[in-house]
């Protein structure tokens, strides 16, 4: 059985069978996910914006005009979303807590190299935090997500031009936090 594209699943959905709305939630929730997650350190928090995407999905997709394909405006509110609790927070100063070092360490490998690894990955996650949001977005969908500029440029509806600019500097900013975060005090 051939797998139906979006565009069956989301006439399908129009027709009113919500088969094909879920259909396109199984086939985009984890993806959806680890987006918001570069976002959003916090699970349960990620979870809560991926909630919150498919809920608007269910709420528009009776309107959706195709003009870009589903994938672009799924990460498209996705970014948005994300971007709108990480303002939520801080507004309410809240500080999110990582999860605990015993599950980030599970596994077979040399304890002193996952948490070399483990801190490595931390003080990168710390650096993409003090990014501006735009930087933040466009980092995040490229290196992490590893989308070409074209997708990013539909998704945050900006020009490749400005995004490769956004991409260069957010990189440049997050080699100078690490840089500052190994240089030895001066006490």
């Amino acid at each position: 059985m051939t797998e139906r594209s979006d565009a069956e699943l989301i006439r399908e959905f129009k027709e009113g069978n919500e088969g094909g709305f879920n259909e396109l939630v199984r086939r985009y929730q984890e993806r959806v996910y680890w987006v918001v997650r570069r976002f959003l350190p916090d699970h349960n928090d990620a979870d809560d914006v991926v909630q919150e995407v498919f809920i608007r999905m269910y709420e528009s997709l009776g309107g959706f005009r195709e003009e870009s394909s589903l994938f672009t405006w799924l990460y498209r509110i996705a970014v948005n979303l994300s971007l709108n609790n990480i303002r939520m927070k801080k507004l309410r100063r809240f500080l999110s807590i990582d999860e605990p070092l015993e599950a980030q360490l599970a596994g077979d490998e040399d304890p002193d190299k996952a948490v070399e690894g483990l801190e490595q990955r931390e003080l990168i996650d710390k650096a993409v935090e003090t990014l501006p949001e735009k930087q933040k977005a466009v980092f995040v969908l490229r290196y992490y997500e590893q989308l070409p500029y074209e997708e990013i440029s539909r998704i945050l509806k900006t020009s490749t031009g400005g995004l490769k600019a956004n991409y260069y500097h957010a990189v440049r900013k997050i080699q100078d936090y690490v840089k500052r975060a190994y240089r030895p005090s001066n006490d």
